[in-house]
């Protein structure tokens, strides 16, 4: 069995919606676009679509992912990828827009399961560039980092620095500068505010965004959408 994985994102206002809300978002969505998605079954149906990892509120993306389960028939040979995605595109509010549609096996893991790391865009105010680079150093130099988390209502100190996979500036401001870092999601999401939190609590995140969502495959993380529909846009390979 497939289903339909799109790609969209979460820009401006409606970075302020929950993840619940987004839900509704998809399901008006697919109504307005005449997307026959499938149903559950039991007393309460409700339309068969699963998520990738929840965005937290206020965190923008462009790389948020949902797998909408249709019927057999959808796929048919007269499918047409850039339609169907042009018309999710029209029915979604400002600020989300498909960005990509593509075709996944059910049988595979599900988005969060799959997904092996994300990469954020930070813009940091508070730090100069020196001292951010001393920062990173500082980081990478170390063979550890404990941070307080809260699960099931008790503290635990778990230590992430595995899951710290890359950090580097993309760009300066007067008052900061904007990281690009790839932080791993397992066995748990490491949020990039509680990272920069831990390592310096002075500094001050100003906006974030979540740049991917990558899933591993060999040795490589790529980006979870399968190029099956359209093969001359391959997704793209992150080493």
């Amino acid at each position: 069995m497939k289903c339909l994985r799109v790609r969209y994102t979460k820009r401006g206002k409606i970075r302020f919606i929950g993840h619940r809300d987004v839900a509704r978002i998809w399901e008006r969505t697919l109504r307005k676009a005449n997307i026959p998605v499938l149903y559950s079954q039991g007393f309460s149906p409700h339309p068969r679509i699963s998520f990738g990892l929840a965005l937290p509120t206020g965190f923008e993306s462009e790389a948020e992912y949902v797998d909408i389960y249709l019927g057999a028939e959808f796929f048919t040979e007269g499918f047409d990828a850039i339609l169907i995605q042009q018309e999710i595109d029209r029915a979604l509010p400002t600020g989300m827009n498909a960005l990509a549609v593509g075709i996944v096996s059910t049988s595979e893991d599900s988005l969060q399961e799959a997904v092996d790391s994300c990469v954020w865009e930070v813009r940091v105010s508070g730090v100069c560039v020196e001292e951010f680079k001393k920062i990173r150093n500082d980081l990478f130099s170390s063979e550890s980092l404990n941070i307080e988390r809260e699960r099931k209502g008790k503290l635990l100190v778990e230590d992430v620095r595995f899951q710290v996979h890359s950090m580097d500036i993309a760009e300066e401001h007067a008052d900061g500068v904007t990281i690009l870092t790839e932080l791993g999601t397992k066995p748990r999401v490491l949020r990039p505010t509680d990272l920069l939190k831990r390592i310096n609590s002075e500094l001050r995140t100003v906006r974030v965004l979540r740049k991917e969502q990558l899933t591993l495959q060999g040795n490589h993380r790529i980006e979870p959408l399968s190029v099956e529909l359209n093969p001359a846009a391959p997704a793209e390979v992150l080493a």
